[in-house]
């Protein structure tokens, strides 16, 4: 293109040489000297304006390259801020988590500092005033021993929903555990334990663990609830309960996931002294839960005024009298008799959840389907097995705490 330009030029300036020499005097020397100039003033006039054009493109490059090096810092400013306000953010979370720890560990600290002393005495009054057999005596030298070392687990097994057969709570079972590694399952020691006045500890240990495990629960983000077994010694314990209810006051936000079971003789003979402090925990939002329940004929009122939210009843049974016609029924205000496959709803009416539990294989899934039974327990749906060790770790009383029980008996 500047080729062809150049040769555009060089014709105006012959054009120009030659209107000299034709309509002037000048010679031919001086024609040309003119058609010459010309040629190189065209010449001039477009490198000045290619010049000031290549000029502005330039000057127009590096104002966007300004513009552009200008949005970026922006951007870098905006990143570096929002980096900060995470990291700000994580670290009050953090810090929030830690001090909520702290806090719960010196609750802890606090209460088992207190019952170590009502502990220290019961079992001092087990090891001289109780007369066993030589069987039941090596139960109870293995139940002191594990609760000296702090050898109490906690198992957790599912219940689920039906049909969906997702797990909906944990019922939390204890554990003891022998030096050697092996178990003494509640079978063996309960009976031994209670006449030695020993639950009272046991539950101690056990409900602290549950609650902390629903705290973890909780912060893992796992929307389940855990039911924890609490004995009528515990909610009677004069000395053990006001700081058990004091733990769970400041625990208070956990009273959607911790429901706390008894069974259901226990709660049919309750005294004044149960009644007051299980009404003491539903005022702040804990529910109950009744064991092995052994007939349909329940007070449905009566159950919705003391807090109790399920009642679980071995699968079997529950059968038998949802298929007998004649067979037991709740008490409700339905002024008729009411059939099997209605049990479950009149049930729910008073907010009564049934769980048909001890379920152990799949025609027994079957059958509970058939009458809406909402829930599931049994191995057929998992058996309890025991915590995962890093969070028995983090749930475990501080050891320092468990070495003031290691002086006891």
């Amino acid at each position: 293109m500047t080729f062809v330009l150049f040769l555009l030029y060089a014709a105006i300036g012959g054009g120009v040489g030659y209107g000299v020499f034709t309509l002037t005097d000048v010679g031919m020397p001086l024609s040309i000297a003119a058609g010459g100039i010309a040629t190189a003033l065209l010449g001039q006039i477009h490198i000045l304006i290619k010049s000031d054009r290549s000029t502005k493109e330039i000057d127009e490059r590096i104002d966007r390259v300004e513009r552009t090096v200008r949005d970026s810092v922006e951007r870098v400013d905006v990143v570096e801020a929002r980096t900060e306000a995470v990291e700000a953010t994580i670290k009050h979370e953090l810090t929030e988590r830690r001090d909520a720890l702290v806090t719960e560990m010196k609750q802890l600290e606090s209460l088992i500092d207190r019952l170590s002393k009502s502990f220290e005495n019961k079992l001092a009054e087990t090891s001289q005033s109780a007369i066993v057999a030589p069987e039941e005596d090596a139960i109870l030298r293995d139940v002191r021993d594990a609760l000296k070392d702090g050898r109490v687990d906690l198992h957790l097994q599912p219940i689920v929903s039906l049909p969906q057969r997702r797990v909906s709570f944990y019922e939390g079972f204890t554990r003891l555990r022998r030096p050697d590694g092996s178990l003494v399952l509640p079978a063996e020691f309960l009976d031994a334990a209670r006449r030695a006045k020993l639950m009272g500890i046991i539950d101690n240990f056990t409900l602290f663990r549950c609650v902390q495990i629903v705290r973890r629960l909780a912060e893992r983000d796992r929307r389940v609830g855990v039911f924890c077994n609490i004995s009528a010694s515990s909610l009677e314990d004069s000395t053990f309960f006001p700081m058990f209810l004091e733990f769970m006051t400041e625990n208070r936000d956990l009273s959607g996931a911790v429901i706390f079971e008894i069974t259901a003789d226990r709660f049919e003979t309750r005294s004044r002294t149960m009644r007051d402090n299980m009404d003491k925990l539903t005022a702040l939002g804990f529910r109950f839960s009744i064991d092995h329940a052994d007939s349909l004929a329940l007070d449905l009122p009566r159950l919705q005024s003391a807090g109790i939210r399920f009642v679980k009843m071995n699968g079997t049974l529950l059968m038998d009298q949802l298929r007998d016609p004649a067979g037991p029924r709740p008490v409700s205000s339905i002024n008729r008799r009411v059939d099997g496959e209605e049990v479950s709803a009149v049930f729910s009416r008073y907010g009564v959840t049934v769980v048909a539990e001890k379920i152990e294989d799949e025609a027994s899934v079957i059958e509970i389907l058939e009458y809406d039974i909402p829930y599931g327990q049994g191995h057929v749906f998992g058996a309890p097995r025991p915590i995962k060790s890093s969070l028995m770790e983090e749930t475990a009383p501080p050891q320092e705490l468990v070495q003031r029980l290691s002086n006891f008996g």
